[in-house]
């Protein structure tokens, strides 16, 4: 089982890689899901633990469903 760190760190990763394959900046992004780009930065870092309900929202804002985006973690 994957410590809490590294599940943060590949979940962000996930998000950076989807994000940057639609060609979607990261300050774009962080407005697309309604949050500061900052925090968009820590969750893609892996410095932040986004809630199930901002999880959604960042799947939702990937036109993607939360099962895909938690895919291979």
């Amino acid at each position: 089982m994957q410590t809490n760190q590294a599940l943060r760190t590949a979940f962000g990763q996930r998000i950076r890689d989807l994000r940057k394959q639609r060609g979607i900046s990261q300050e774009a992004f962080a407005d697309k899901c309604g949050v500061m780009r900052t925090y968009m930065s820590r969750i893609e870092t892996g410095a932040a633990n986004p809630s199930l309900d901002a999880a959604k929202v960042i799947a939702d804002a990937l036109g993607i469903a939360l099962a895909d985006l938690l895919e291979g973690l």
